[in-house]
């Protein structure tokens, strides 16, 4: 699952790595709608983040589809 934090919660983009693995057009769609959003909102300054259970959340920089959940936290702008 992809999370993207924003003014309004958090956008959720969900996909099944089996699915995606079988070339399920609908599974593969997602993927790829979530690799676009993350490669996108880090671009703008989004830090990235895996989280799995059981372990220490990890900053990344890269997608990692195997991830069960990427939270990304836009930049913050003070003013």
């Amino acid at each position: 699952m992809l999370r993207v934090m924003s003014r309004r919660g958090d956008d959720r983009i969900i996909w099944d790595t089996q699915q995606v693995e079988a070339q399920n057009p609908d599974a593969v769609a997602a993927i790829r709608e979530a690799e676009r959003i993350f490669t996108d909102e880090r671009k703008k300054g989004a830090t990235a983040f895996k989280v799995e259970p059981g372990k220490t959340v990890e900053r990344i920089d890269k997608f990692d589809r195997t991830a069960e959940q990427i939270v990304l936290v836009p930049r913050v702008v003070g003013g």
